[in-house]
Parts: C-alpha cells; sequence; structure tokens
C-alpha cells in the first residue's frame, strides 16, 4: 500500500521514522501487499493497515535499542519487528531467525531486493547449535513470538551481559509479567519494565517489555579451615 492510500497522521509518522529511508520503507509495505497473503505472512484483513500495526508498530522500538548494537530478531516471520529496524536505522547490525523455510526464502528475497544488509538464519533460538551459531548480541527482539515465560527461556541466552530482551507486547502485558515474572527471573532476566514506543508519533504506541540479562551468580567461596 502506498503512502498516498492512507491517512495524513500516518504518511506524517513514517516521514518522521524512516526519514530519507521512507521510501525502502514504502517497497517493504508494498512486497508485504502483493506477497504477504498469498505466502502465509499476514492475515487477509492486516493489508490495509500494514504502515501502522505492523511496519510502524516495528520500526518505533528502536527508541530501546543503542547506537551500532547488534541485534538478533527471534521468530521474524514476516520479517518483524526486524526489517523495519533494518531500514529506520541502519547503524544495527540485524540478523534474522526464523525456523520455517518458506519464511527463510521471503526474508532473503527482502534482503536482496532491498539491499539490506542482514543476515538470516534458519533455525529455532532454543537449539543449541543455533545458539551456537548465532552468539550473543546487544538486544534480542521478538514480536508475536510466544508468551514471556517461554520467550525469556528461548532469548536470554542469546543476550550478552548488560544487554536485553525487547519483546513487542500487547495490552495484556502487565498481566503476562505478573504471570511469568517467576519463570524470567529463572532464565536469568531481571525485572521486566513496560515501555511505550512511538508515543511522539504513533496515535497507539507500541508497548514493549524489556528485560536485561542479569550476570550469573558467583559461587560463594567457602573458607579455609584452619
Amino acid at each position: 500500500m502506498s503512502l498516498d492510500g492512507v491517512g495524513t497522521s500516518v504518511r506524517t509518522a513514517a516521514a518522521e521514522v524512516f526519514g530519507d529511508r521512507l521510501e525502502l520503507a514504502a517497497r517493504f509495505v508494498e512486497l508485504l501487499e502483493v506477497h504477504g497473503v498469498e505466502r502465509g505472512l499476514i492475515g487477509p484483513r492486516e493489508v490495509d493497515r500494514l504502515w501502522e500495526r505492523h511496519v510502524l508498530n516495528s520500526a518505533v522500538i528502536g527508541e530501546r535499542i543503542p547506537q551500532g548494537a547488534r541485534v538478533i530478531d527471534v521468530g521474524s516471520g514476516a520479517g518483524l519487528p526486524g526489517v523495519p529496524l533494518a531500514i529506520s536505522r541502519p547503524d544495527l547490525d540485524i540478523v534474522l531467525v526464523e525456523p520455517m523455510a518458506r519464511r527463510i526464502d521471503w526474508l532473503a528475497e527482502v534482503a536482496e531486493k532491498l539491499e539490506l544488509p542482514i543476515t538470516v538464519v534458519r533455525g529455532r533460538a532454543e537449539e543449541r547449535q543455533v545458539r551456537e551459531q548465532l552468539g550473543e548480541a546487544d538486544v534480542v527482539t521478538a514480536r508475536a513470538v510466544a508468551p514471556l515465560a517461554k520467550l525469556a527461556g528461548w532469548c536470554l541466552p542469546l543476550v550478552c551481559a548488560e544487554g536485553v530482551l525487547v519483546a513487542l507486547k500487547g495490552a495484556s502485558a502487565s498481566e503476562e509479567i505478573e504471570r511469568d515474572r517467576v519463570a524470567v527471573r529463572r532464565a536469568g532476566g531481571g525485572e521486566p519494565e513496560i515501555f511505550e514506543c512511538g508515543k511522539a508519533v504513533l496515535e497507539v504506541p507500541s508497548t514493549v517489555v524489556v528485560i536485561h540479562r542479569l550476570p550469573p551468580k558467583q559461587p560463594k567461596s567457602r573458607g579455609k579451615r584452619s
């Protein structure tokens, strides 16, 4: 969907978020519009709201990502949030992780057609060999992948010391935190925090849950016997 087909507020937000790379973002939206439904990437009802619900919603989480960070996007699917982040934040080193072959093909095509320097890896974040291949990142992102408890177990091992997991969530984020707080701590995460991204540009900001990876506990030293 071209920007001509959306409201003024969406056009203004897109220009603010993507700047001189707005044309790249529009090309990504066009690819999703043409191929997304037939390739099982998005539902039919999502076509008319690609900009605000998916692309801008994903890009604004860059507010929680430091300059020059290495980012691993787990369960990237249609390329969300990884591709909008790669477009809006060319300073980032982005790796897209996805287990399904047909989606891997899609992500590789998008990277080639848009000439984005992103890495595409097939696999599941919970698999040991995939973790070894990926290494660690400053930030791990995920959108509509799994409940927080599972997500923390899968993603936090990929987060470097002092790095963060940034999970795009909906209105039930606070309830999910209450339910899964203990599981998050067991997975090595700190206290989950909720932030709204894009408040200055979006009518409906993106809700993210941010979890810092805690340093591993040091074993207690035993005193020498006299």
